[in-house]
């Protein structure tokens, strides 16, 4: 007779007992998991939030131009309908059955704003450079004349240490 391999008798009944996962944390386990969540969409946000309003906005595509357009057209035929979304379809639709030639126009004026937008956005990053510039003075001006001081005696020894080194090799 054969003896069987493993462990022991195998317990069917043990599948039954596992329980999902959300149902095992409770207490306090769980609310340290809900708060962790929580610290993290905060701190997402925090990274999130901290739009510059100076900061010039992105152009329209050439189809958000043509849109602009439409829009006006399809409010006048369509004086019933109030849904975004319906306006929006029609949009899409009708941007997708125009011809290239019939969208020139349109992609035009959209690389006209976004030209004007690059010109924009260099004298942004400019203001920007000259303003951590300003920053760094401001800091090294606001330094502790202590500090300074012994930096530059730090520099000096160093300086001195150099000249001995050249001595010795002569």
């Amino acid at each position: 007779m054969k003896a069987s391999k493993g462990k022991g008798p195998v317990r069917k009944d043990k599948k039954e007992v596992l329980k999902p996962v959300e149902e095992i944390k409770v207490g306090k386990r769980k609310a340290a998991i809900e708060a962790d969540k929580s610290r993290r969409k905060l701190a997402k946000n925090a990274k999130l939030g901290k739009k510059d309003p100076n900061k010039p906005k992105r152009p329209a595509s050439a189809f958000f131009v043509f849109l602009e357009e439409f829009r006006t057209v399809y409010k006048k035929e369509h004086p019933n309908v109030k849904a975004v979304s319906a306006v929006g379809k029609a949009g899409g639709e009708k941007w997708k059955s125009m011809s290239p030639a019939e969208k020139a126009p349109y992609e035009a004026k959209a690389a006209k704003r976004k030209t004007e937008y690059e010109k924009l956005m260099k004298a942004y990053n400019n203001k920007e450079d000259d303003t951590e510039d300003d920053e760094e003075e401001v800091a090294e001006r606001s330094k502790p004349i202590a500090k300074i001081v012994e930096e530059e005696e730090s520099a000096e020894e160093d300086d001195e240490e150099d000249d001995d080194d050249d001595e010795d090799e002569d």
